[in-house]
């Protein structure tokens, strides 16, 4: 098994992450507009992308949510590829920054979908970034398009 893996620093509060990391107004802010379901332990969030082929998102059940530290997702349905691996996201204080050290765990191998998405998920980080600095990310349809993936 292999994993996806990244380190961002936010100028904001632990709270202030985990809240954009954990409601769906939040969710939606940075990743991706059309956000649905509930974001409590035991709950699935669906997160859906206009562009993409069918299957065109991806749904999440909410395995731990700890306030300020920690927040972890299953995926349940989408591509092949990621049923069945785990969202990770920890948050930790540094001085004014909010570490998130973020994990997509469980790839079955390093393929090139996988390289795709490690790429795409630093846009996405950077959108979670914008958003809780500034008030305002660049989620899907908005987020940087790096191929004909989106």
């Amino acid at each position: 098994m292999v994993d996806i893996l990244h380190r961002v620093g936010i100028t904001a509060s632990p709270k202030e992450v985990y809240d954009a990391l954990t409601t769906i107004d939040g969710l939606a802010g940075w990743w991706t507009r059309d956000t649905t379901g509930d974001g409590e332990v035991g709950g699935v969030i669906r997160f859906r992308f206009e562009a993409a082929p069918p299957p065109s998102g991806f749904d999440m059940k909410v395995l731990a949510a700890e306030p300020a530290e920690r927040v972890l997702w299953e995926v349940v349905e989408g591509p092949g590829e990621w049923v069945g691996t785990r969202i990770r996201f920890d948050l930790k204080q540094e001085d004014e920054y909010t570490i998130v050290l973020f994990a997509h765990e469980g790839w079955a191998a390093p393929n090139e979908f996988m390289h795709h998405c490690g790429t795409k998920w630093a846009t996405f980080l950077m959108s979670l970034k914008k958003l809780v600095e500034t008030g305002a990310g660049e989620p899907a349809p908005d987020d940087v398009r790096i191929s004909n993936w989106h």
